[in-house]
């Protein structure tokens, strides 16, 4: 897989999130969300794509989503590392707030992105992200502040996966950050 992929591709692997949603408006959003909550080390427990083959599980290049943050202005950012042999790097993917509290926009090259934060209680969150380019592709994805599935979630998640005809795609946690370089 080649880093030149770009943006998309980046979010679409690190956060291994996706699903076939007709209406943007279809999917919920946590109500009362306080995006400071969900700063910090998340891991993914369960992903699902529309597009199966969206994650190799052969591919020798990892992409994982490390951790959230926020900015001041309301910008979350996601944080994303890539590794595998020889290759280790940090990327940040920023989305901004929409009038819609839980709802944030972006863009890349070529297309918009809009991320939803569904369902947390600030240890667990269903997360939501569509990529509007040539064609339409919507990720899902179950994080956790710890790698313990909790019963309620995972349903809550697996609920989502059938309503939306969702396929499973291989998870990856990467510990992060990226060694300094060798001199």
């Amino acid at each position: 897989m080649a880093l030149e992929k770009g943006p998309l591709l980046l979010l679409a692997l690190g956060l291994g999130l996706a699903g076939a949603q007709k209406a943007l408006e279809e999917v919920p959003v946590q109500p009362d969300f306080d995006a400071q909550k969900v700063e910090g080390r998340w891991l993914t427990l369960q992903l699902s794509a529309s597009h199966a083959n969206l994650v190799s599980p052969a591919d020798p290049l990892r992409l994982a989503l490390h951790s959230i943050q926020t900015r001041h202005g309301g910008d979350v950012d996601f944080v994303l590392f890539w590794k595998g042999e020889g290759v280790c790097k940090e990327a940040n993917i920023t989305v901004h707030p929409t009038q819609l509290q839980g709802q944030y926009q972006g863009s890349f090259e070529g297309g918009s992105m809009h991320v939803r934060f569904v369902s947390t209680d600030y240890s667990n969150l269903v997360l939501y992200v569509r990529f509007e380019d040539d064609e339409i592709t919507s990720l899902w994805v179950l994080l956790a502040r710890r790698m313990q599935e909790d019963p309620k979630w995972v349903g809550r998640y697996l609920e989502y996966v059938e309503k939306f005809h969702l396929q499973k795609v291989p998870v990856f946690n990467i510990d992060g950050p990226c060694p300094p370089p060798r001199a």
